[in-house]
């Protein structure tokens, strides 16, 4: 049987300024930070979690901060636009809130829907739609109530070195299905009602440079263990190198790099964001895990103080 994600599972990126970083997503899109802990593999970065009022599968935009890290360049081999989904009839509640915030965005029409697409202040492309599916958030923060509030992702825009090899890959072992084709970009669709819009462009661009305001990975949502094993194997047996399956404390994951040059990941929707605190207090506290909190006093010295906070100011 073949592997069918949902969709977006999360989104990864590098940004230079942790306390920018924060203020731009919980003050001014609104969403919960509901996990901060750190990068395992460099336990100086923070890696901060941010979604909806669970942390649900499919809303969850991730960041490794560093200060002073070098800025990247969006382009191919990359996810170049991360699309955000809000409720039908708060666009302009939106194009009003980013004005607020001096953020310029420009209106961008796609396959009939309407978008409005801007820069966070880390210098990663962003987008914002209508759509009718999806739950709602209900998480309120900063003048962002349930009523407007970005309920997960749209999608995404893939910008691939080959894009009809990243398609293959998106149709025949993701389970995506091609859905329409306009001016140089490939509509495919997943089954799931968040992350399911994903568009590849298909004309040329150029190649992306990872560092702070790009995307580093996307990962693909896989309902269990047992068919997140499935697939991994299935990618082993195919010649696409995938890692082994590692363990991320909130979710699994096995990553790949997809012939057009875009890391991929698969991540489990269980184990979730409350397995390690309540779910009420999830994001306030630094969260380690187990291996590392012997270093607790020295990892907390290296990380710059942050808060989530009701601000109105500049980013």
């Amino acid at each position: 049987m073949m592997f069918r994600t949902s969709g977006i599972h999360h989104i990864t990126a590098f940004v230079d300024d942790a306390q920018k970083n924060v203020d731009f997503y919980a003050g001014v899109l609104g969403l919960r930070l509901v996990k901060k802990t750190i990068n395992f593999d460099a336990p100086d970065v923070y890696h901060l979690y941010y979604g909806n009022e669970q942390g649900a599968p499919g809303t969850i935009i991730t960041f490794f901060p560093q200060k002073n890290a070098r800025r990247g360049v969006i382009g191919s081999g990359q996810t170049g636009v991360t699309v955000y989904a809000v409720p039908v009839g708060s666009m302009s509640f939106w194009k009003e809130r980013l004005a607020s915030f001096d953020i310029p965005y420009e209106n961008k029409t796609r396959f009939g829907e309407q978008y409005i697409r801007f820069f966070d202040k880390g210098g990663l492309l962003l987008e914002l739609v209508e759509r009718e599916g999806g739950q709602s958030s209900q998480w309120s923060f900063n003048g962002v109530t349930p009523e407007h509030a970005i309920k997960g992702f749209g999608g995404a825009v893939l910008y691939s070195h080959v894009p009809e090899k990243t398609m293959d890959v998106l149709v025949s072992k993701l389970g995506l299905e091609q859905v329409s084709e306009e001016n140089g970009l490939i509509r495919l669709r997943a089954s799931g009602d968040l992350g399911q819009i994903i568009d590849i462009q298909s004309t040329g661009i150029q190649r992306g440079i990872g560092g702070a305001g790009t995307v580093h990975h996307i990962a693909w949502r896989a309902k269990d263990y047992t068919e997140h094993e499935q697939i991994q194997q299935e990618l082993d047996q195919t010649g696409y190198n995938p890692t082994p399956v590692i363990d991320r404390q909130y979710f699994n994951a096995v990553y790949f790099r997809e012939p057009g040059g875009i890391l991929f990941e698969i991540a489990t929707d269980p184990p979730g964001f409350a397995r390690d605190e309540p779910q009420e207090t999830m994001g306030e506290k630094l969260m380690l895990p187990e291996w590392y909190e012997p270093q607790r006093a020295q990892i907390e010295q290296l990380l710059p103080p942050i808060q989530v906070r009701e601000w109105k100011g500049e980013v």
